[in-house]
């Protein structure tokens, strides 16, 4: 079992009862990162790595019920072959490492995307988890791999249209309710906060229909660079915010 150090100072002025339920993180900036220690990339995605253990261990400790994290795009697919090859290393790397802890802890590790495309090694690996910790209680660890928003949201409608095609389903019958069913995060509540690191200011296809009304804070730390502290200081960010959701506030 991980520490949790409830006591500590950098969880003050953090309203424990306003906790976001759900918070989904871009996590940019490893290349970078290293390119400007003068490392090479992949000690840039290693070092992801550790960063990525220490926000799940936050997280959790925050009492925060949902995390997605993105953890490789349809669009990474672009990148050099032997990057790929590191990242996808590194991920079946990590899962295989920190199942045992995740268990113990009663994370439930959960993955969407297009599983076809992944490495058969590591979607092995991902199942297996998802496997062992489905009936875990606490955490949920989304693992957005081989994820486009885009793609999902197509995937969705043909899900419908053939709903519809088949006489199961009325159009005028089709709400945002019915269509989120056909989402990835179908058992997942829309995330109230999106962290992305690394200064960028875009969503690069990520939860586009679920980050409709999510508070967005941007990070100028790169990825490896982001731990429990900066992740504390997210939530005191958010916790700031007024949520209005299209709406006036009241007085």
């Amino acid at each position: 079992m991980w520490k949790k150090d409830s006591g500590d100072v950098q969880l003050k002025n953090i309203d424990m009862k306003r906790i976001p339920r759900h918070l989904a993180i871009i996590m940019d900036g490893n290349g970078r990162w290293a390119q400007q220690k003068g490392l090479p990339r992949s000690v840039g995605h290693r070092a992801g790595v550790e960063a990525l253990r220490e926000v799940v261990r936050g997280s959790d400790e925050l009492g925060i019920k949902y995390l997605t994290v993105y953890a490789f795009s349809t669009e990474n697919w672009k990148r050099p072959q032997s990057e790929i090859g590191i990242l996808m290393s590194l991920l079946k790397e990590y899962i295989r490492k920190e199942l045992a802890e995740l268990h113990a802890n009663n994370v439930k590790i959960c993955i969407f995307g297009q599983e076809e495309d992944i490495p058969k090694d590591v979607l092995k690996a991902y199942n297996e988890a998802c496997e062992k910790t489905k009936n875990n209680t606490g955490l949920v660890l989304n693992v957005a791999l081989n994820y486009g928003s885009r793609i999902e949201i197509l995937k969705a409608v043909k899900e419908v249209a053939q709903e519809v095609q088949s006489g199961a389903l009325n159009v005028q019958q089709i709400t945002e309710e019915i269509f989120e069913k056909h989402l990835y995060t179908k058992d997942c509540p829309d995330p109230e906060l999106l962290v992305r690191t690394s200064g960028e200011m875009r969503l690069s296809n990520y939860l586009l229909w679920q980050a409709a009304y999510s508070e967005i804070v941007i990070v100028n730390e790169c990825w490896p660079d982001f731990n429990r502290a900066l992740l504390f200081e997210t939530i005191r960010i958010f916790q700031n915010r007024e949520r209005r959701f299209g709406g006036v506030k009241e007085g």
